[in-house]
């Protein structure tokens, strides 16, 4: 692959890392599953993607996510954000909240529309990335950081690109049926090693999997089971509590959409420095692993834990219905110079060839109902 150097800083980093992993598979009989060793190369501290100390997003990072696109984003979601309120309490709780963009041009349009926010919570586990959030938001006293979920929660909830980089389970289609796909050391590198799946895996593959038995020898795909377990827990907060709504944004698919013969390959994608590539064993540490969502099982997996589920959309029918055109056009099409950037930054968040499609959003939640310029767009018939 022909991708950035690293330095060699984060040469050194990367290889205590890789180090630490090799010993947790020493320690493990020669192997680990892949949904472990994607948890230590995003997360183990002080080294992982996200616990560790390297720009994430924007220019000097390894993507951009939508709230760092256009300011139109976050004012689009803090209008779904007040209808929502209207219903229930002055609260926001965000996931994963990047640079803490999106919380900034959230409050910054509820304040501006006259909408009181008494608490913003974020629940961020990457330290790097709090302190940028605390920095960009000193001047709204009401955020608060937690570590984890409270017990229960009456407001709104937001997670953007927070079920994509969620550990997956890889699994692997032989002709007696299906081996996961683990991870070990051979000739000095991280490799995959197949052995049987666990009955744990092989009920999540019966459960997750639409006509599963039909899919061609050798296909690989992903599970879900930490997103779904986050699923269950999410919802069980949510329903402890009297009235919310939580919307969760991300790229994926329905599950009769996810599993073609086509994607015999699975979703895995890294992304470092703008590049996007599908080996994860490249300098783990040094660049975000993650895998489509598959709505169908995290639909289920509120459902299942008492939540409902409000609507599935696709983004573009999401910020079209929360009024991001109108948004827009605050900003004068004479004035090319200030509208034009705003355009065409609303043009890749709506665009199908864009983010528009690929982008899903899942709400779930108890006692409110959506805007009815969102409910318009809503497919959870697709699910």
């Amino acid at each position: 692959m022909s991708l950035p150097v690293p330095s060699s800083d984060a040469l050194a980093a990367s290889h205590a890392l890789q180090n630490l992993i090799a010993a947790e598979i020493a320690s493990n009989a020669g192997a680990i599953s892949f949904a472990h060793y994607m948890e230590l190369a995003l997360y183990a501290p002080g080294l992982g993607y996200y616990s560790g100390g390297s720009a994430k997003l924007g220019k000097d990072g390894d993507f951009t996510t939508a709230p760092e696109l256009s300011p139109l984003f976050g004012a689009a979601l803090a209008q779904v954000a007040a209808a929502i309120i209207a219903q229930s309490a002055p609260q926001i709780l965000e996931f994963g909240a990047g640079t803490g963009k999106l919380a900034f041009d959230i409050l910054t349009e509820l304040a501006a529309a006259g909408v009181q926010v008494e608490r913003y919570y974020i629940v961020e586990l990457s330290g790097e990335l709090r302190g940028r959030q605390q920095e960009r938001l000193r001047d709204f006293p009401q955020v608060v950081w937690l570590d984890a979920l409270p017990d229960s929660f009456d407001g709104v909830v937001f997670g953007n690109e927070v079920l994509d980089a969620m550990p997956v389970h890889l699994v692997i289609k032989h002709p007696d049926g299906w081996q996961e796909l683990q991870v070990t050391v051979a000739d000095g590198r991280f490799q995959y090693l197949e052995v049987p799946a666990s009955d744990d895996l092989l009920q999540q593959v019966a459960r997750q999997i639409p006509e599963h038995a039909q899919l061609p020898v050798g296909y690989v795909t992903e599970l879900h089971g930490i997103a779904c377990s986050f699923m269950a827990t999410l919802s069980r907060m949510l329903m402890q509590g009297r009235a919310n709504a939580a919307f969760l944004f991300d790229y994926g698919f329905p599950a009769h959409e996810y599993y073609f013969d086509q994607r015999a390959t699975g979703t895995l994608m890294c992304h470092y420095r703008h590049h996007a590539h599908p080996d994860p064993f490249y300098y783990p540490g040094l660049q975000d692993i993650t895998a489509h969502v598959d709505f169908t099982a995290m639909a289920l997996a509120a459902q299942e834990a008492g939540a409902e589920v409000l609507g599935y959309l696709n983004q573009s029918g999401f910020l079209i219905g929360a009024g991001i055109g109108e948004l827009l056009l605050r900003t004068d099409p004479a004035d090319a110079a200030a509208y034009l950037p705003q355009a065409r930054a609303m043009q890749k968040l709506v665009s199908p060839a864009e983010m528009g499609e690929l982008f899903k959003v899942l709400a779930v939640g108890k006692g409110v109902e959506l805007p009815d310029a969102i409910v318009l767009q809503d497919r959870t018939h697709r699910l």
